[in-house]
């Protein structure tokens, strides 16, 4: 069947569902299988919901998920209404990004009522993420991060969603945010065998963002640095955050454009830590607007 049939198919089975849920309400029938005519109007909307992915009208099959969504709670089946809004919400974010978030929301006030705050989390990052992508909404995004950073404490997954938190509020100039996140995050990794390599990236991040505020703050914070961690001292890292310490103390554009490029030469920067390096220039006398070349 062609994905124009496959719709029509769909819409039947919309009003098909849309009359047993109505029949359900009548009083006999409420006396007698009120419950077995409304699990099969759940059975239908979700039927018609993949019949309506198939055709690729998103909105239409997010509609279905929502409705058999509402359904599986009116039956008290807590589980299947919120795997219900998940579908829902992946439907619609090929078309609705809002109505996408307002469905994961849903299906995550039931995870965390049934204590389930690991799949929870899992919903906030995508809601994250659509705020990212689609809605560019960066203050929404860290506070959904931040809720599944919460709900992942002690798994993996919170230091990813935390360094995703540092990175935008430092992008934000919540200069004071990130660096407490980097710094703990550091600490956290620094004596960690599998992870502790990266403890360096996070103390150059959090210094970095010290640095744009003031320049005696970044000396401080290095000196803590090291002290914390020896192994930072001989890092690529720190030894470029100390010539840069040292060409804005002297006021000197060019020598700070040129640490930047030998760092890059060999590890290439990336958006973020260009953007903040620039910021950090921008304060040598002189500089107003000017880049890293």
């Amino acid at each position: 069947m062609d994905s124009a049939g496959k719709e029509r198919e769909a819409v039947q089975l919309m009003a098909e569902a849309e009359k047993r849920v109505k029949g359900s309400h009548s009083f006999l029938r409420g006396l007698f299988g009120g419950n077995t005519r409304v699990e099969e109007a759940c059975e239908m909307y979700t039927r018609a919901a993949n019949m309506f992915k198939i055709a690729k009208n998103w909105s239409a099959a997010g509609n279905a998920f929502c409705q058999a969504a509402k359904l599986h709670m009116q039956l008290q089946s807590k589980h299947d209404s919120a795997t219900s809004f998940v579908d829902a919400g992946n439907a619609y974010k090929k078309a609705d990004p809002q109505e996408a978030i307002n469905c994961l929301n849903a299906a995550i006030d039931i995870y965390t009522d049934m204590g389930r705050f690991t799949i929870a989390a899992k919903h906030h990052i995508t809601i994250a993420e659509i705020y990212e992508a689609e809605l560019v909404d960066i203050e929404k995004a860290i506070a959904h991060y931040e809720q599944a950073a919460d709900y992942y404490k002690g798994e993996e997954s919170n230091r990813q969603c935390l360094l995703k938190v540092a990175a935008y509020a430092a992008q934000l100039e919540q200069y004071q945010k990130a660096i407490e996140i980097y710094e703990q995050v550091g600490t956290n990794t620094m004596d960690n065998p599998l992870l502790k390599y990266s403890a360096k990236e996070y103390f150059f991040k959090a210094a970095l963002c010290h640095f744009i505020v003031d320049e005696l703050n970044a000396k401080l914070a290095l000196e803590k640095y090291e002290e914390m961690f020896p192994a930072f001292t001989d890092s690529r890292e720190c030894k470029l955050l100390k010539k840069l310490l040292e060409a804005h103390e002297e006021q000197n554009s060019e020598a700070y454009t040129e640490a930047v490029k030998e760092f890059d030469s060999i590890s290439r920067l990336d958006q973020w830590l260009t953007t903040m390096l620039l910021r950090i220039k921008k304060t040598i006398q002189g500089e107003g607007d000017g880049d890293l070349k």
